[in-house]
């Protein structure tokens, strides 16, 4: 009976081991280490200061990242469109709380749930980082 239930256990832990919400339409982006300090305090990331800004900095991740203040906390994003193949027009823009790829679809997202918005057809939502305050410093890192 003991072996029984171990048996089951070992069972029940290798079926839930699997990564079940694997996308295979969603390999585009590629697993770059990303490790940026962001000092609010220079000019050039002091909107972040403010509920509802986001920035964009370049050279890290497939194509920069975007830092958004939500009021509750910041998140990053990848900036490069999950549903692109890496381009040049994949690359987001920000325009307020919303990244817009720059391709003749011009898919949009959300920089706060990094979903698709107003188009049901994309599977991939955005590529997130985490990000650790301290102070007026913001450490995005995967």
């Amino acid at each position: 009976m003991k072996s029984s239930f171990y048996l089951l256990l070992f069972t029940i832990i290798l079926s839930c081991s699997g990564n079940s919400v694997d996308n295979k339409n969603c390999r585009f982006l590629l697993n770059v280490g990303v490790n940026v300090s962001i000092n609010m305090n220079l000019p050039q990331y002091s909107q972040l200061q403010f509920i509802s800004n986001s920035v964009y900095i370049s050279n890290a991740g497939n194509a920069g990242i975007i830092v958004t203040n939500t009021g509750s906390g910041y998140l990053a994003w990848d900036a490069s469109d999950p549903n692109h193949a890496p381009s040049s027009c994949s690359a987001l823009t920000i325009s307020g709380l919303n990244g817009t790829c720059g391709c003749g679809d011009e898919n949009t997202y959300s920089l706060v749930t990094g979903q698709a918005i107003g188009n049901g057809e994309l599977q991939c939502p955005l590529k997130n980082y985490r990000v650790e305050q301290n102070g007026n410093v913001l450490l995005v890192y995967n």
